[in-house]
């Protein structure tokens, strides 16, 4: 797999000291240039929120199909001096002033062998309201020590040319035809002139959205909503059976909420709240770590077996998942594990700051809808077209509500007075890379860069049972065969299992960042 700048300083971890020159700023990101603008913007007078915000921003620039402005997100913040929060900039359903007999239309099925075997809807009517935009205006307005427009510009730049990551290339390897292939100026975002598919590292551009992205610098984050943007989008939403409305991208408002604050170990965790799905379940796990101390792999799977299985038959199917996560949080809290028996296109970013802030955003698109909005080259959600988040059919939550998602951006402080951001992509396997990362680092010591590359695992629910798929070893190989469960293990460590990437701030104000080498890692300080 590939591996590129693992580890930003030296190998001090979770739980030691270390003794390098003290950098201001520390990221994880998933390419480099995403890295430079984080880097940049640090060295400039920034915090972890203004690297955090440009390096993601970047991000949605250059990985077509994997992550864009036109898909959602959550931004957790730590600040130095207050209390940790998470901005809520999820995508809605939309249909406020629409047609309902909309609904159910516009929807286009594609079969992929891309992990594994996904069916997913894609067209207009997958397209879930965007909130990307929104979320990252209110984190730079309450956290950010630079103006809008300097955290725009490095993304405005990286758009006019940028290489095809390693991950992208592999997506758009199953997807650039059968899933973008219906819309002409997709399509030609992700393939080569002559149609052919582009290479991991092979340059392309997006010019029509490095010129949206200096009206977005200019203008700020209005253009997406009520702007040039978001009339281009709703107007063609209304000649292709979509369900967005000028109403609802009018009337996005992304939400502030307090992090949901878990203690681990020597750490407090904070993580998304309802009615995000990956926070609780995280929360969950990590809660039963904590309860057994020095746990084994039989543990790990126990738990994951337990936490996953009430999220398929429960928390999937609810109709108020923010009441339902609170109910889980709270009758978990009181009586433990024993309470629940009864896309993969995301990126992640990671930073921290020497003054100790610390902010971790994950992004997602979806599968993507294979279209952009016309003459932007912004790439859409499917959002509403992914079945494995949208358990009670597709289009049938009522127009405003925010879509379930597994995205897990997750900040902490250790009472030693360590600060970390840490997140990855995955899909369902967010919580259960986090969940094992977290636990090596913050339950058995494990440092930083070692937690990241230890082996992982992780427990699907399949109609013939419970499958554990693993990485090879033979401490996990011999769990599952105590619990009589069978396993898939895959012959090396595999981006399957997520992408963890994360900054750290030692308790001396010396700055760490680690990746992982399951997908393309670049972290660095500055």
């Amino acid at each position: 797999m590939e591996h590129v700048a693992a580890d930003g300083v030296s190998g001090a971890g979770l739980g030691q000291d270390s003794a390098v020159p003290r950098p201001r700023i520390a990221v994880a990101a998933t390419g480099a240039q995403a890295l430079d603008a984080g880097l940049s913007v640090g060295r400039n007078g920034g915090n972890a929120v203004d690297a955090a915000l440009a390096a993601a921003l970047v991000a949605m620039a250059t990985e077509p199909g994997m992550v864009s402005l036109g898909g959602g997100c959550y931004v957790a913040v730590w600040p130095a001096d207050g209390d940790p929060v998470v901005i809520d900039g999820n995508v809605e359903m939309p249909g406020r002033d629409g047609d309902p007999q909309r609904r159910g239309h516009g929807l286009r099925r594609v079969v992929t062998s891309y992990g594994g075997g996904v069916t997913m809807y894609a067209g207009h009517g997958s397209v879930a309201t965007p909130g990307v935009v929104p979320a990252f205006g209110a984190a730079q307005a309450r956290f950010a020590r630079l103006p809008w427009a300097e955290l725009v510009a490095p993304a405005a730049r990286a758009a006019r040319r940028y290489p095809i990551g390693a991950a992208t290339s592999r997506y758009l390897a199953y997807t650039a035809n059968s899933l973008f292939g219906t819309d002409a100026e997709a399509h030609a975002l992700v393939t080569r002139p002559d149609g052919h598919l582009l290479g991991p590292g092979e340059s392309t551009s997006n010019p029509l959205l490095a010129d949206v992205l200096d009206q977005l610098a200019d203008e700020g984050p209005e253009l997406f909503t009520t702007g040039a943007v978001a009339q281009a989008l709703a107007s063609d939403m209304q000649q292709r059976d979509g369900l967005i409305t000028a109403a609802d991208l009018a009337q996005y408002r992304p939400v502030t909420r307090p992090a949901h604050v878990s203690t681990v170990g020597r750490w407090r965790i904070g993580v998304n709240p309802p009615p995000a799905v990956g926070g609780p379940m995280l929360a969950v796990m990590l809660g039963e770590l904590s309860r057994i101390g020095d746990w084994t792999w039989r543990d790990a799977i126990e738990i994951q077996r337990a936490v996953l299985s009430y999220r398929l038959t429960t928390h999937d199917l609810s109709e108020d998942l923010e009441a339902d996560g609170r109910r889980l949080l709270s009758s978990v809290g009181r009586y433990g594990l024993s309470a629940l028996r009864g896309s993969s296109s995301t990126a992640h970013i990671s930073a921290v700051d020497v003054d100790g802030n610390a902010c971790a955003v994950t992004m997602s698109s979806g599968y993507c809808a294979g279209l952009c909005i016309p003459g932007t080259g912004v790439l859409l959600n499917n959002a509403l077209g992914e079945v494995e988040l949208n358990r009670l059919g597709l289009h049938a939550t009522p127009p405003g509500t925010r879509l379930a998602s597994n995205m897990a951006p997750t900040v902490g402080r250790s009472d030693a007075g360590r600060v970390l951001a840490i997140g990855s992509p995955g899909a369902d396997r967010i919580t259960t890379a986090l969940m094992l990362v977290l636990g090596q680092g913050c339950l058995h010591g494990r440092e930083l860069a070692d937690a990241i590359a230890n082996p992982r695992l992780h427990v699907r629910h399949t109609d013939q049972g419970v499958v554990v798929e693993h990485e090879p070893d033979a401490g996990i190989a011999a769990a599952i065969a105590e619990l009589g469960l069978v396993g898939h293990e895959y012959g090396e460590p595999h981006m399957y299992f997520g992408g963890v990437g994360a900054a750290l701030r030692h308790e001396d104000g010396t700055l760490q960042a680690s990746g992982d080498t399951r997908r393309e890692a670049h972290v660095g300080v500055a």
